[in-house]
């Protein structure tokens, strides 16, 4: 049986080039979370602002998935292996 919650993800487009509400209030961020229901970029829970978080308590949206780069060996990531 899938996951009931998996109905509320989309096609989207990520809303900002990093946690959207950070860069309105000149905070930093270790990692983002892209919302997979409305494309809000929010940063992680280990990030002092948690707005990711807060953006899923505000909205219920439920399904998000990682915008940080994916580490694949020896300090590279995919982006940087691409290139």
């Amino acid at each position: 049986m899938a996951d009931p919650h998996l109905r509320f993800a989309r096609n989207i487009t990520p809303s900002a080039n990093g946690c959207e509400d950070c860069l309105r209030i000149g905070s930093t961020w270790l990692h983002l979370r892209l919302c997979l229901t409305c494309g809000h970029v929010g940063c992680c829970d280990s990030s002092p602002n948690r707005h990711a978080r807060k953006h899923f308590h505000l909205t219920g949206h439920p399904i998000i998935r990682s915008l940080s780069p994916v580490k694949i060996g020896a300090g590279a990531t995919i982006d940087e292996a691409a290139a």
